[in-house]
């Protein structure tokens, strides 16, 4: 139960009160007005005084959050709509089977792992929103949005056990997913497609996924393309995992932009994995002070029925009081004691409070319970929630962690890493319930379940029905989206004939093409965070508009200009501000929108690229688990591209970490049709063949001569690399070149220079290829590798068919030697590559490039050592080559600390 703090800190100093009788008149004046008037009086004079006092310079320093009690008085709660008997049955057989899941798979293999206590803790939480509140899909209706505590999947499987969607030999082998049939450790819909909807195993991401979702379900109603009324988003998260900045990123939006179709329910059992969440403090009060001052409605649910009588006796709110001024350490101790424990550590600490439980047997003491384990307390606060108009709405349910394991782990600091329970354990689970199970049954640890025609299962379909299809359930497609022909929009890039623009530019160009086509247009969702000029975008502002619900309420500074910052209720653009994890998110809202709403989207996401993957790789983890299809298009792309920015901005990593997300594929054109190729390639993957990845595109903001693209390179491009340019001193096509220069993005063009140099300089014939996925290259060769290992083809691959000999490769690139390296193992001739590892700097790109050795003159010292290493120049070249091009060694090398 509880227990009053003894810690002279943490009691409340309060004022003297120099005149009492005032006192007395005032407070009694405002329960006057409240039981003539109604609460919405009493609100408003309170209103008043709080404007009064401000204005007579009195400005409180007091916290946002209110008396530590249930926010839904009794007289307020409503009827309950449900058979309560029933469904507390319902929910024991489901606590059984989940813990039953996870014991047995911990039995047989202790490696496992699982949870049992965090289930435990929120089943009436998540069984009062199946049996009355979460929707399903019905006539006329898509289903609500869930996303489901990840500590909590046992239970959600559990009862789609009890549905008949999940069998036993699925239960059986639970995290035992290698050999097909099992069920995965947390909500994956990589995993499990059709049935798990949001990853929320990464903690944190959840609630803000959860935010934008919501808030693309606005922005698809009002930009016409989907009904959404009527549709809610529900979270339950932990109080623990609302100490990741992420939990709380996006709740300021979600109240600025009046989501009232959104809740999050916190399962506040007080205990984080280790330990308390807050154990000198109290994380309840904490978290309504964060939400109320968000601008969120607040909902506390704390304590039971069984309390109700104990308040009204508290007249003068002794009770109240003891319980404000207990911790959360103390209320996890006693949550784990029995009644005698209680009483003697709480209720006997104040006369006043013992008085009040008197009556009560220490049986009567032990069986009260917190107001997340009741199922009327529960409903009156998701019916408020569902009710409240114009904000979203947090309930705060209090819990027990380990709720009913007892002295295995009910409130025990070793509660979330319970996994195995010894036979009396068992019993006792069994017994508390009232669970129909036998000994042998319990021992065995077997799946149960009610007959089909009890009365159990009849109410459990009954209601599901009602509420419509099962959930969670994810659907798997929408209508393809036809994608205009690359020519209309993409030709200037492919004729370019040496027009100078940056790859930057040229994609700006290409969306604007996009957006024009009657088809695709519709489904572009562009986002920016906060960088929409820099990237050269300002001319959308006014062409499609930014999305804002409420439009735009003010004549913008720049409103006589061409390029003017203009807002609409049916904006296209989403204009995030400062928070890449908020654009991320909505871009993972706009990439699943195809499963979600049944609408496929084009997400077009466009940053710096060393804010994407470096920064809020996670949530794009997340979303390569949930099937996202979008574009990422990673700006200022490179370590030498973005002068003058330095350290924390120049980008020589985030292709190696795209390459590493299974179905995200990254490219690094060089060029403007290279770029339109790839575009219109994962364009039609994603809209017309639906294929579930998404595509990371780096774009240049260096202007340079763009040459025309030959239609017959375009198959090698997509394959990941091409022959740009043939040995210059070949005398026939057939004669193979003395080295293969490979490059990818802006530093091809250094390459090239390279190459020049080589015939002109050395006599060194090279062919040149132009590298757009040094990824897509390594996947294609490990495949091959692989089936070659398992008896299945030769092993050719694309990199061997056009690097095939022994002349050597040389690799340079803008990012770390990691990038080209993916290739290295499948290719026959010695390789060496040139890469910027180390630290950026801030200066020119000629600077940079020659700082990060990767200018055309190091590629050529680079090609001759490679030369002489084979024996096929004399070693004095390397050092005619530097004194030639004044190459200077440096005192050290850019990759030293």
């Amino acid at each position: 139960m509880n227990a009053r703090s003894t810690d002279p800190a943490m009691q409340p100093t309060l004022p003297i009160d120099a005149d009492p009788a005032e006192t007395r008149e005032w407070l009694e004046a405002l329960r006057a007005a409240i039981q003539t008037a109604g609460p919405e009086r009493g609100l408003f004079l309170l209103q008043q005084l709080d404007d009064k006092a401000q204005e007579l310079g009195l400005f409180p320093h007091t916290q946002p959050f209110s008396a530590y009690r249930n926010s839904i008085p009794l007289a307020q709660q409503g009827a309950y709509t449900g058979d309560l008997a029933i469904e507390e049955r319902l929910t024991a057989w489901i606590r059984w089977n989940a813990l039953a899941m996870v014991v047995r798979a911990n039995q047989a293999y202790g490696e496992l792992g699982g949870h049992i206590a965090s289930y435990a803790s929120a089943a009436e939480i998540f069984e009062l929103g199946f049996n009355h509140f979460f929707k399903g899909d019905g006539p006329g209706r898509q289903a609500d949005l869930v996303f489901f505590q990840p500590h909590s999947a046992p239970g959600v499987y559990a009862r789609a056990f009890l549905e008949g969607r999940l069998s036993e030999e699925q239960l059986a082998h639970y995290r035992q997913e290698v050999d097909g049939g099992g069920l995965c450790s947390y909500p994956h819909p990589w995993l499990m497609p059709e049935f798990w909807q949001f990853p929320t195993g990464s903690m944190g991401l959840g609630p803000i996924t959860a935010v934008y979702h919501a808030r693309f379900m606005r922005y698809l109603q009002h930009r016409g393309l989907l009904q959404t009324a009527g549709r809610r988003v529900w979270g339950v998260f932990g109080d623990g995992e609302m100490d990741e900045p992420e939990s709380i990123a996006g709740l300021t939006l979600a109240a600025r932009e009046k989501l009232d179709h959104l809740t999050f329910i916190v399962n506040c059992n007080l205990q984080r994995l280790d330990g308390p969440v807050r154990g000198n403090g109290q994380v309840i009060q904490e978290l309504e002070a964060l939400f109320t001052g968000a601008g969120w409605n607040v909902i506390k649910v704390l304590w039971g029925s069984d309390w109700d009588a104990l308040f009204a006796r508290d007249t003068e709110h002794v009770l109240l009081r003891a319980l404000a001024n207990t911790v959360d350490g103390q209320y996890q101790t006693l949550g784990a004691k029995d009644g005698a424990y209680n009483i003697e550590h709480f209720f006997r600490q104040n006369p006043a409070v013992q008085q009040l439980v008197a009556h009560m047997s220490e049986a009567e003491i032990d069986a009260l319970k917190r107001g997340g384990h009741d199922f009327r307390k529960l409903h009156a606060a998701f019916a408020a929630a569902v009710a409240h108009p114009g904000r979203p709405t947090v309930i705060l349910a209090k819990t027990k962690k380990g709720y009913g394991m007892g002295g295995a782990g009910e409130s025990r600091m070793t509660a979330h890493q319970a996994k195995k329970l010894d036979l009396d354990a068992l019993l006792a689970f069994r017994n508390r319930f009232k669970l129909p199970i036998s000994d042998e049954d319990v021992a065995a640890l077997r799946f149960v379940k009610p007959a089909e025609d009890s009365a159990e299962m009849r109410y459990l379909r009954e209601h599901r029905a009602l509420l419509g299809g099962p959930l969670p359930a994810r659907q798997g497609g929408a209508t393809p989206v036809t994608v205009p022909a690359l020519q209309s929009w993409g030709g200037f890039a492919l004729q370019a004939e040496g027009k100078e623009m940056s790859t930057t530019m040229a994609v700006v160009r290409m969306l604007g093409g996009w957006l024009k086509d009657p088809a695709l247009g519709p489904r572009i969702v562009p986002i920016v965070a906060d960088e929409a000029r820099t990237f050269g975008m300002a001319n959308l502002f006014r062409q499609i508009g930014i999305y804002a619900p409420e439009g735009q309420r003010y004549e913008p500074e720049d409103a006589g200009s061409m390029l003017s910052y203009r807002e609409a209720v049916d904006g296209q653009l989403l204009e995030e501000g400062i928070t890449e994890a908020g654009a991320l998110s909505s871009w993972i809202a706009a990439a699943t929108s195809y499963s979600v709403h049944g609408q496929a989207m084009l997400p077009v996401y466009i940053y710096y690229s060393m804010f994407g993957f470096q920064r809020v790789g996670d949530l794009i983890w997340a979303a390569a688990d949930q099937r996202a299809r979008g574009l990422l298009l990673g700006a200022t792309a490179g370590r030498t591209t973005l002068g003058g920015e330095g350290l924390q901005h120049q980008d020589g990593s985030s292709l190696v970490m795209a390459a590493m997300v299974p179905n995200c594929r990254a490219w690094d054109p060089a060029f403007a049709g290279e770029l339109a190729v790839i575009l219109d390639h994962a364009n039609r993957r994603m809209m017309e063949e639906q294929r579930d990845e998404f595509h990371y595109v780096t774009v240049m903001n260096e202007n340079y001569a763009q040459p025309s693209l030959p239609e017959g390179a375009h198959a090698d491009l997509l394959r990941g690399m091409y022959r740009f340019q043939q040995n210059p001193l070949a005398k026939s096509p057939e004669e193979l070149p003395d080295i293969r220069l490979l490059g990818s993005g802006t530093i091809l063009r250094e390459v090239i220079a390279a190459a020049e140099l080589l015939a002109s300089d050395w006599q060194v014939g090279a062919d040149v290829f132009s590298v757009t996925s040094f990824s897509e290259l390594a996947r294609e060769a490990r495949e091959a590798q692989r089936a070659h290992r398992l008896g299945q083809g030769d092993g050719g691959s694309h990199v061997k068919r056009l690097l095939a000999g022994r002349a050597p490769v040389l690799a340079a690139t803008d990012y770390v030697r990691a990038w080209p390296q993916l290739i290295a193992e499948y290719v026959d001739a010695p390789f060496s590559s040139l890469g910027t590892d180390g630290f950026g700097r801030s200066d020119t790109r000629q600077k940079l490039r020659q700082f990060f050795e990767i200018d055309r003159h190091q590629i050529v010292l680079a090609a001759l050592q490679s030369l002489v290493a084979q024996g096929a120049i004399h070693a004095d070249c390397l050092a005619q080559a530097r004194q030639r091009y004044g190459v200077r060694i440096a005192p050290n090398s850019p990759w030293s600390c």
